[in-house]
């Protein structure tokens, strides 16, 4: 499978699992405050992540073995700004419902969105393949308990779970 059937996968399971009437009542009460405080939320967490990766992708990265199945570098960026704003979208359809972020309901949230960036710290910071593997099977854990409460979550566990893979292929190949 290519690339762009990749993304075409990608792309169709984010339709499939939207809700069209939630998303048009939604769109007719929409906070915008609240939507754009989720979405900045989430993307900071990207961007405080990416002080770790991206230093990292031209010099410890680069020189790795790495599987066969590894995408390049240029992909990363792209998929993870849509898994953010799709948690941010998710984080406020939740905010909506509940009314408070403070609610028990939001923990493994907040849990997950700590644990993506601890894994870039870890996997990139320190260069630690190993201890990532921890890390994101943590993680992977965390989404899965937050699937039950918040939408468009899918495509996020979907990633991960990849990323999952080759976080161990690469730790293989170069332990």
């Amino acid at each position: 499978m290519g690339w762009r059937q990749l993304g075409q996968k990608f792309i169709s399971s984010i339709v499939e699992y939207t809700d069209k009437k939630q998303v048009e009542l939604i769109m007719k009460n929409i906070n915008w405050g609240k939507l754009i405080a989720s979405i900045v939320i989430c993307l900071g967490v990207g961007f405080l992540g990416s002080a770790a990766t991206a230093p990292k992708i031209q010099t410890w990265y680069v020189g790795l073995n790495k599987p066969f199945f590894s995408p390049p570098n240029w992909v990363f960026g792209p998929v993870w700004t849509i898994l953010y704003l799709l948690m941010g979208i998710s984080l406020y359809l939740m905010w909506m419902k509940k009314k408070n972020l403070t609610d028990k309901i939001f923990n493994w949230f907040w849990i997950q969105l700590l644990l993506n960036f601890l894994w870039s710290w870890v996997f990139f910071g320190w260069e630690n393949a190993g201890l990532a593997i921890i890390v994101i099977a943590l993680l992977w854990g965390a989404i899965v308990k937050m699937r039950q409460n918040f939408k468009y979550q899918l495509p996020y566990l979907c990633w991960v779970s990849f990323a999952s893979i080759l976080n161990v292929a690469v730790w293989w190949l170069n332990r």
